[in-house]
């Protein structure tokens, strides 16, 4: 406890305890009117999308280059953030600091590349040089300003304004409202590019190998068993051969092979209990296994591959990958869980 409000029992949303002070009932006002001055101005952004949106998208996915994301301030945190997006999100892109354009780094931009600039009065005097870098180059300049006409605006050869509206501020001075839109504005860009591109979550998992996202994100080839991992027999295999192979492979299962070395079927725990006859040691591994087992491809995503062996209807603890039919990798769901993929 602090003071007498709960840190540890949540709240239904929307409610408050009736032992709130007048501070703290003053600071969730305070929040709910920024949130919401937040949400109107991104109301009027959504409004506000037209042609002059898909005439960016069309630019900066023509250039060979990269996109130079730049500004001053709060501006320059927002654009650093949108450069970074579009970096993840298969766009190349950086963030030059306008200041430190001026002092060399304008050298970080070439005649294939195309900047972005934000400010919120299209007046920042730290983007003179980088502007006019632009001009000299005829190195394509779109705008993000909240004013127009501005300095910024009219340099530009593509505009996207911001909507008129009123920062969360109450003086309204502290930027905001207007950092928010802009943020949205870049996001909106990276993920029209991305569409535009056909971007996947494969590529995703590329600029994404670490943290739990770069979990979600394995590929089953980064962690499938290969080469005398794999519990494997031919189709003429004793009982005992295949159980020896299986338990060898600490798989649970066996995959049977035929002569030309493809996938024909699988042999599970289940599949010796439901074979549990007297002469079940007369059998080969070809009367007892499952044919046409589920299988998949080395590229594919783990996550696909739980969902595989998650599936309601016929659920598996056990994969192979193939290549030209034959297996060259085994996956067992452990093996994802270790992984941290869930």
């Amino acid at each position: 406890m602090r003071g007498n409000i709960s840190l540890t029992e949540p709240l239904a949303p929307g409610s408050a305890p009736a032992t709130l002070s007048d501070a703290a009932t003053r600071a969730i006002a305070a929040a709910r009117r920024a949130i919401r001055a937040e949400a109107e101005g991104l109301a009027r952004l959504e409004a506000a999308i037209d042609e002059r949106f898909a005439r960016a998208v069309e630019l900066f996915a023509a250039i060979e280059g990269r996109i130079v994301v730049t500004g001053m301030g709060k501006s320059g945190h927002v654009a650093r953030k949108i450069a970074a997006t579009l970096a993840s999100t298969g766009t190349p892109a950086l963030f030059v600091h306008p200041a430190e354009a001026s002092h060399g780094d304008l050298g970080m931009i070439t005649s294939r590349d195309a900047v972005l600039a934000l400010s919120n009065s299209g007046e920042t005097s730290e983007l003179r040089d980088i502007t006019l870098y632009t001009r000299r180059f005829r190195i394509p300049l779109v705008a993000i300003v909240g004013r127009t006409p501005s300095t910024l605006a009219e340099a530009a050869d593509l505009v996207l304004p911001l909507p008129p509206v009123a920062e969360a501020c109450p003086m309204g001075l502290a930027p905001t409202t207007s950092t928010t839109c802009m943020l949205a504005l870049g996001d909106a860009l990276a993920i029209a590019l991305l569409d535009r591109s056909g971007f996947t979550a494969r590529e995703f998992a590329l600029f994404h190998p670490g943290g739990k996202l770069g979990a979600r994100l394995l590929r089953v080839e980064q962690i499938m068993r290969r080469g005398d991992q794999l519990p494997l027999v031919r189709t003429d295999a004793s009982l005992r051969e295949t159980v020896l192979e299986m338990t060898r492979g600490c798989m649970g299962c066996v995959g049977v092979v035929d002569e030309e070395g493809r996938l024909v079927g699988i042999i599970t725990d289940g599949d010796l209990r439901r074979h549990l006859t007297d002469d079940l040691l007369a059998q080969r591994a070809c009367d007892i296994m499952t044919r046409d087992p589920r299988t998949i491809d080395a590229r594919a995503l783990a996550v696909e591959a739980v969902a595989l062996m998650n599936d309601p209807a016929r659920p598996i603890t056990q994969l192979f990958i193939l290549e030209e039919g034959r297996p060259v990798g085994a996956l067992h769901l452990h093996d994802c869980l270790r992984a941290g993929v869930v």
